[in-house]
């Protein structure tokens, strides 16, 4: 009863949380989005029980079914338990039936959903959970009667001309009753797996590759076998395990472990991830030594085993919006908005694809489902795609051509994001080191037109400042000094703050100061080192352009030293 209420209460708050996010579509297109995805659903149900592989991702599968679960919930349709096929598309011949179900393994998703799964359960063991393909072994009189591929659960494709081949299958066993079924994982045999270093090597799709050929191949002698379940076997684990290696099945009893807490089920699971093992590993199985007699078992997930995967290399998430973000320079980087989803400890919203170029050759749109992975230094990273909506529209988005490094000087219509990343560079390490100026500011004094061009905040003053939302009288004083400190910056920090191309930075900087650069012709500019025709050109347009001309004049009012009219070298003080 306990468990029916948790599962129930589990349920409604899935629900009420779902129904918050359902997606902002006419019914219309609802319907047809289900159905696209259903029918994808279908398609990789079809090759994972007909062929035994996988073409997606398990997680991700399951993330998928998820989703078309919640979208037929936000249609007010009905729900259902997907029901493979069970007649062989390559055969057309119906399919044996299993003598005892195969139970699927609900996912724990993490320390919480693990507590409240363990408990009230007593005699709890951990094993590794195998990365290979699932069958059942069925005995009659001592003797291999058949071998047959997991399929459904309820039916599954004949291989027991394939049992001979694989030398982990004994053919004959000394428990001598009418019927014995085995259940477990046919895996590819590994000397010194490390699962953490090594990830899963495609291990399951070999297996599976191995089973499906027509004839038998020398592939069959690199299969292992691991039984997991003994259905109205002996009623302890620990009976079962011996039962087993007495049986031929040795691995069992060898990888399985008695735990009484959740520190036990983690050691061993960290510990299978990255110890050297003979087959490779997805997780682990938590199960309770107490089963059900085998007449009980159903296609569906059981009551008393669960799966605890590793901490997920990827991650599948919705891209919920596109965003542009566009820089000092014009450039303009593409940033997906992405539901909430944890790689290890790190929690993304938001992951960077590059230019609109690359948004092109990802064709990603709001909607579809993507796999999101971790690069160096834990930046979060697009690896894939895993579905596409069928509607494929894309929102507005600004365009390269409207944009470089001559524009938006001012903040003028569409030119407040450009406008930002001129006065955050312009405060930053690389220009006048304004310390604790930082874009949040920055966005602030624009909003509230305190700023109307690259150098009106050096008539700021404390009072002006503190006006702001956000900004106190204490706050705006530090402030107020450090953009009274600026005016002390050295040219070649005040060159780099404004924009000049930075390939000629330091070459300008040695002038001394502003006049000094004024009338530098070109023969003159490309005389230093890798300054060509090209780049002169993008100096002479930088200080030739009307509005760093009106800039470099507003320096010189405000008595800027840099910009004073002075044959003398630079002495400011360094930002450092």
């Amino acid at each position: 009863m306990r468990q029916l209420l948790n599962i129930l209460l589990m349920l409604l708050i899935y629900s009420s949380c779902q129904a918050a996010q359902c997606p902002d579509w006419p019914p219309s297109r609802l319907s047809e989005e289900t159905a696209t995805l259903a029918a994808q659903l279908a398609q990789w149900d079809g090759i994972y029980h007909q062929q035994g592989q996988s073409p997606i991702d398990d997680a991700f599968y399951d993330n998928l079914r998820l989703k078309e679960h919640f979208w037929l919930q936000c249609a007010k349709q009905p729900t259902y338990e997907p029901n493979p096929p069970r007649d062989s598309a390559s055969t057309g011949q119906a399919l044996p039936a299993h003598p005892v179900a195969h139970t699927g393994l609900k996912k724990m998703q993490d320390k919480a959903a693990m507590l409240n799964w363990m408990h009230g359960r007593q005699d709890l063991w951990v094993q590794p959970k195998i990365d290979g393909v699932a069958v059942s072994l069925v005995y009659r009189g001592g003797r291999l009667s058949s071998l047959l591929s997991r399929g459904d659960g309820q039916y599954g494709q004949d291989w027991t001309d394939k049992a001979p081949f694989i030398t982990a299958i004994p053919s004959t066993i000394t428990d001598k009753r009418n019927l014995l079924v085995l259940q477990g994982e046919l895996y590819l045999m590994m000397n010194g797996h490390q699962q953490s270093l090594a990830g899963g090597m495609n291990a399951r799709s070999k297996v599976a590759g191995a089973m499906m050929r027509h004839s038998p191949s020398e592939s069959l002698k690199q299969l292992g076998l691991f039984i997991w379940s003994w259905p109205d076997g002996p009623q302890t684990m620990e009976d079962r395990l011996t039962g087993l290696t007495r049986l031929g099945f040795p691995q069992p009893e060898r990888f399985s472990q008695r735990v009484a807490s959740l520190a036990d089920i983690l050691r061993w699971r960290d510990d299978w991830f990255s110890s050297p093992m003979p087959f490779a590993t997805d997780g682990v199985v938590i199960r309770q030594s107490k089963e059900p007699a085998g007449r009980y078992w159903k296609n569906n997930t059981a009551d008393w085993a669960v799966a605890w995967k590793y901490p997920p290399v990827t991650e599948a998430t919705e891209v919920t919006s596109i965003e542009t973000l566009l820089g000092r320079r014009g450039k303009i980087t593409v940033l997906l908005h992405l539901k909430e989803i944890r790689i290890d400890d790190k929690v993304v919203r938001k992951v960077s694809i590059g230019s609109l170029a690359r948004l092109k050759q990802w064709d990603v749109v709001p909607g579809d489902q993507v796999a999101i992975t971790l690069a160096g230094q834990g930046i979060p990273k697009l690896d894939s795609i895993i579905w596409r909506v069928k509607d494929r529209a894309l929102p507005d988005l600004i365009q390269p051509k409207d944009y470089s490094a001559l524009t938006c000087f001012l903040p003028t219509a569409g030119c407040q994001p450009q406008f930002l990343s001129r006065l955050i560079w312009l405060s930053g390490p690389e220009g006048l080191n304004m310390k604790g100026l930082g874009g949040a500011t920055w966005r602030s004094l624009v909003q509230q037109q305190k700023v109307s061009n690259l150098t009106a905040w050096l008539r700021l003053t404390p009072e002006l400042l503190s006006s702001v939302p956000g900004i106190n009288a204490k706050k705006a004083q530090k402030i107020f000094a450090q953009l009274q400190l600026s005016r002390q910056r050295t040219f070649r920090q005040w060159l780099s703050a404004l924009g000049f191309p930075a390939f000629a930075v330091s070459e300008a900087a040695a002038y001394g100061n502003w006049s000094g650069i004024k009338d530098v012709t070109p023969s003159q500019w490309q005389r230093a080192n890798g300054i060509g025709e090209r780049r002169v050109a993008e100096i002479l347009d930088f200080i030739n352009h009307p509005q760093v001309k009106m800039l470099t004049e507003d320096l010189k009012e405000e008595s800027v030293p840099s910009f004073m009219e002075s044959d003398t070298p630079e002495t400011g003080v360094s930002a450092n």
